[in-house]
C-alpha cells in the first residue's frame, strides 16, 4: 500500500469544491435556499480524526518495540486503510465546504453569519481530517528491515505493500 499522495488529495478537494459550487448553483437556480451543512458535520469530522489517530497510536508503539502487545497485522492494515480513506474524505469534504463558500461569497446578497460559519467550519474541519489521516497513516508505517529488498531492486521503504 502506498501512502496517500498530494495529487489524490488535490483531486478529491477539487472534485468536492466543484460539487459544492454546483450544488448551490442548482439549488438557487431552482428557487431553493443554498445548502448549509449541519453544525454536527464539522464536529464529526474532528471526532473521526481523533479516532483515527487513537487507533494508529498502538500500532506505532508495537512497530517501534515500545508496546506491550503484538498488533494483528490485519488490524494494522485496516487502520492504515481507514487513515487513507479519512484523508481522502477530509479533502473532499473540505473542498465541498470551499465550493459552498466560494458560491456564497460571489453572490450579491450578504450570506447569513450562521450559514457562513457552518461552511467555514466544514472546510477547516475537513482539512483537520486530512491532517489526522496523514498523521495516522505515518503512524501505521513499519521500519524497513535489511532483508526487505524485493527482487529487481524495488525498495519498499517504510510502507505496507499489498498486491
Amino acid at each position: 500500500m502506498r501512502r496517500t499522495g498530494p495529487g489524490t488529495l488535490i483531486a478529491a478537494a477539487v472534485l468536492g469544491a466543484v460539487a459544492g459550487f454546483v450544488l448551490d448553483q442548482v439549488l438557487t437556480s431552482s428557487g431553493r435556499p443554498t445548502f448549509t451543512p449541519a453544525v454536527s458535520l464539522p464536529l464529526l469530522l474532528v471526532l473521526l480524526g481523533g479516532l483515527v489517530i487513537a487507533l494508529a497510536i498502538p500500532i506505532r508503539r508495537a512497530t517501534r518495540g515500545r508496546g506491550a502487545t503484538i498488533v494483528n497485522p490485519f488490524r494494522a492494515l485496516r487502520t492504515a486503510m481507514l487513515a487513507k480513506a479519512s484523508s481522502i474524505v477530509g479533502a473532499a469534504l473540505g473542498g465541498f465546504g470551499i465550493g459552498l463558500l466560494v458560491f456564497l461569497l460571489t453572490r450579491p446578497a450578504e450570506p447569513s453569519l450562521g450559514s457562513l460559519g457552518a461552511v467555514i467550519a466544514t472546510a477547516v474541519c475537513g482539512a483537520a481530517l486530512v491532517a489526522a489521516g496523514l498523521v495516522a497513516e505515518h503512524l501505521c508505517t513499519i521500519r524497513k528491515d535489511d532483508d526487505d529488498q524485493q527482487p529487481g531492486g524495488d525498495d519498499p521503504g517504510l510502507e505496507f505493500h499489498s498486491h
